[in-house]
């Protein structure tokens, strides 16, 4: 077996996740945008309502000034201008000017239909007290530090959400924590008023969102959490407050109240790099009622999962023992994590006397977490992988756990993301990348080996897409919830997905195709309920192109399912392929190897031709001599295969009982 060899150079602040290094403090502090009233919500009723659905799409993972991690600290980018640039207008970028100044500018290639601005729900207060010269400890010796170097402050930040059991910093918090909630009020309301100020409903959505920043072992543990409407708790429910992803639910569950006209949902991000934390039942009591009382909690809670973004993909991966099918290339598509690959990185040599960083240099094979087991340094790209660090093979787990305990607690729709830290939503276009992060502000530093999975190890991430009846809170937030919803690498392709038991083979060919699979079958993000007479099921598989995109190659249908010796099996099904390329494909297509007894998942996969990979460009516009060795070397592919992705369909086979 070939071993490929990458070379992360990181310092130490990006260990912790930190995607932003060499951004500047200021020390005049930030002001809130807006303090005006939450205004109640009225009954919306859209003049372009289908109850067929409409393809919308999104951005629900992004970070503006008030991320402790972000570069928008250093262009000074806020809430104000995410939602500027989704709706198509000019946003600061860099570069920076000598003094200071963001004077790069940047416009999306067409607006979004719906934004979530994630900020991370951490340090809210800890930036404000550092930053404001009128608060009580912006003289300490911690702020100082905090504001003299930003890789320094971001460490002594950071260093709080690797751990196990974080707390926050005395030295400024106070020892109850209670300063640091309370200057986290401000940056809060003032996310809350830029969102209801910009949501403007039947025509652009936003939803108020923030994002949960676990690290645990410097693994992925993140979630962003998404409210339905104005009604949102005082405070982000932070890592800090609430280590564990169940206890994250009902802290949420007792700040955010039905009653009070509050909702929520969570959605785990960039699961590639969790080195197995992503499993469920962690820090659960081991017995039967405490996992089904889980799985439960989870599926009402946590609907949908980040299928891509700019760290990678979390689709699959190749070559993990406990999953039988046949290599796909496509898992290797953006891929920061691939079995057998070599990463030499730096990490932090605890055994260094003094105060000063002192770091090490480590190189480790990229194997698979022993069983039961978890790794870390997976935000780094390191460490072991499991197979609930992808989707594909998560959602075998899931089934598998269905069988021992009668819920299913990995059933997860998908959607995709930036994750930019630049406050540039949606900003996916591989031609038109201006970075995400701090580092990546230029092409020959986007060129360079990644801090984390960033520079030529990154890309310009994906979007979401919902099927949603009309473009409002409501409508998404239900979409979201019933899991009909699909995410892309980065086009507007709109795939759809129905499964039944008696679809006539040339629904392909009536107008009304949609409006019948809807009234004899189910939906992407459903379960195909078994019948009692024996049948094959049959499945309407969709995609159209970006209307200002590629045309489509092929339509492949993955098939998960469970054997009956317990094993975990999966395969790519390809139901149409087209050389010449096509405007839309479509096929329905009937599992000819289906097992009543056996439970199994299906899910659409839409792919376009390969075309130029964001760092092509890049290259052209470097003086040939001055190219780095990455435009010449082949090193990296010229090419990206572009995808969709929907939300499986789920069958459980009918002659298991749970333990």
């Amino acid at each position: 077996m070939v071993v490929k060899t990458k070379i992360i150079i990181l310092s130490f602040c990006l260990i912790f996740l930190i995607s932003a290094c060499n951004q500047r403090e200021t020390s005049d502090g930030e002001k809130a945008l807006s303090n005006q009233p939450l205004m109640p919500e009225d009954e919306v009723y859209c003049d372009n309502f289908s109850e067929e659905g409409m393809a919308l799409f999104g951005d629900l993972h992004v970070h503006t000034r008030y991320s402790f991690d972000a570069a928008a600290n250093s262009t000074g980018a806020t809430p104000e201008d995410a939602h500027r640039y989704a709706r198509g207008e000019e946003i600061p970028i860099f570069p920076i000017d000598d003094q200071g100044v963001a004077i790069g500018r940047t416009k999306i290639d067409r607006p979004l239909d719906f934004l979530a601005v994630t900020d991370h729900g951490e340090f809210l207060g800890e930036r404000a007290l550092c930053r404001s010269s009128t608060s009580p400890v912006y003289e300490t010796q911690f702020c100082r530090t905090y504001r003299a170097d930003e890789r320094q402050g971001m460490v002594m930040l950071s260093t709080v959400i690797t751990t196990e059991t974080p707390q926050r910093i005395p030295e400024i918090c106070g020892v109850d924590g209670a300063l640091c909630r309370d200057y986290a009020k401000s940056p809060w309301e003032d996310i809350q008023a830029v969102s209801n100020k910009a949501n403007s409903p039947c025509e652009f959505t936003s939803f108020i969102a923030y994002e949960y920043t676990g690290t645990p072992g410097v693994s992925n543990y993140h979630r962003n959490v998404i409210f339905r409407t104005h009604s949102v708790p005082n405070l982000p429910v932070s890592y800090i407050d609430a280590p564990i992803d169940s206890k994250l639910w009902s802290e949420l569950d007792k700040s955010c109240r039905v009653e009070d006209g509050c909702d929520y949902l969570t959605i785990p991000h960039n699961t590639n790099l969790a080195n197995g934390r992503m499993a469920p039942y962690m820090q659960l009591e081991d017995s039967l009622d405490a996992k089904r009382g889980y799985a439960e909690l989870r599926m009402k809670r946590e609907p949908i999962m980040e299928i891509f973004q700019h760290k990678g993909g979390s689709e699959c991966i190749n070559g993990l023992s406990t999953v039988f099918g046949a290599p796909d290339e496509l898992c290797n598509v953006e891929a920061v994590r691939q079995l057998g690959e070599t990463k030499i990185y730096l990490t932090p040599d605890d055994s260094a006397p003094g105060q000063q960083i002192s770091l090490k240099t480590v190189s480790q094979v990229t194997e698979q977490c022993e069983p039961g087991q978890v790794g870390g340094n997976g935000m780094v790209g390191a460490g072991c992988v499991d197979a609930t660090d992808f989707q594909r093979s998560a959602l075998l787990v899931g089934l598998k756990e269905e069988q021992r305990v009668g819920i299913n607690p990995i059933k997860l729709g998908v959607i995709a993301a930036t994750d930019t830290h630049s406050a540039n939503a949606g900003g996916a276009k591989e031609s038109e990348w201006v970075g995400a992060v701090t580092g990546e502000a230029t092409p020959q530093e986007r060129l360079q080996p990644g801090l984390l999975t960033s520079g030529i190890d990154g890309n310009p991430g994906g979007l979401a897409g919902v099927w949603a009846m009309e473009n409002t809170r409501d409508a998404i937030f239900d979409a979201m919830l019933r899991k009909e919803v699909f995410g892309t690498s980065g086009p507007r392709i709109r795939p759809r997905l129905f499964a039944g038991w008696n679809f006539d083979q040339d629904m392909c060919e009536h107008n009304d195709m949609i409006a019948r699979a809807y009234a004899t079958g189910v939906p992407m993000g459903g379960d195909l309920v078994s019948v009692s007479e024996p049948r094959l099921p049959t499945f309407l598989a969709y995609a159209a192109k970006d209307p200002e995109g590629s045309q489509l190659q092929a339509l492949h249908l993955i098939k998960g399912w469970i054997g009956e010796d317990g094993s975990m099996n999966n395969e790519v099904i390809s139901i149409a392929e087209t050389q010449s390329g096509a405007d839309s494909l479509c096929r329905v297509y009937v599992d000819e190897n289906f097992d009543p007894r056996q439970s199994a998942y299906y899910y659409l996969r839409a792919v376009e031709p390969p075309s130029p990979r964001w760092h092509t460009y890049d290259c052209k516009v470097i003086a040939e001599d001055q190219r780095p060795a990455v435009c010449i070397d082949n090193s990296y592919p010229s090419d990206i295969v572009e995808m969709a992705w929907t939300s499986p369909i789920w069958y459980r086979g009918v002659d298991f009982l749970p333990e």
